[in-house]
Order: C-alpha cells, then structure tokens, then sequence
C-alpha cells in the first residue's frame, strides 16, 4: 500500500492540528503547507520554523510521500524553567531524606 499523501502538523496552546495533503512529485514544503490551508484555520507567525520527524528543513525542503510537515511555535517556557518548578514541588535526590533513613516498624 503507498501512501499519496503527506502530512502538516502544528500545535497551537488550546488545539492540535494534522492536515492530510495530496502528494505531488517535486512537492516542497511549502506547498504542503499552502495546500493545507492551515492558516485560514488559524494565525501562524512568520518567519515559520518548520521540521520533518524532528529534523529542521526550510520551505524549500522537497517532500516525500508519507513526510509529517511539523510546524513549530516559540516556547512558552523554557524547559530548564519547567524541570525547575518540577524539582522544586517534588524534591528528591540529596536534599531529601529517603525510604533507607525511615524507621521501620520491626
């Protein structure tokens, strides 16, 4: 079975989106992306940061059959910022006494 698609994907704060394309020959990025429509659908910042399974690409990339176009926003918070605020409510680790100091009832 071959796939004649591919796929854009963008996920905004409050919804997620994953747009089925048609597959040309010599399909670009870019083109998936217009061809999605996506941006009637919602307010998409330029200059656009754009992936493919993870792996940066521009809006010239040619696409193959079955690509994932990943659309990304900035970072709301930075993920040190988040495993600090993490650490901070759930403390472990040296500062903490663990389950090898607790009396045991013996």
């Amino acid at each position: 079975m071959s796939q004649t698609q591919v796929w854009v994907a963008y996920a905004a704060v409050d919804q997620q989106f994953l747009i089925a394309v048609p597959f040309t020959d010599g399909m670009t990025a870019e083109q998936a992306i217009q061809n999605s429509q996506i941006r009637q659908k919602i307010n998409i910042d330029d200059p656009l940061q754009l992936g493919i399974f993870g792996v940066k690409i521009t809006l010239d990339t040619r696409l193959k059959s079955g690509d994932r176009v990943e659309i990304y926003r900035p970072l709301t918070i930075h993920p040190q910022d988040i495993r600090r605020k993490r650490a901070q409510k759930n403390p472990v680790g040296r500062f903490q006494r663990g389950n090898r100091f607790k009396q045991s009832d013996s």
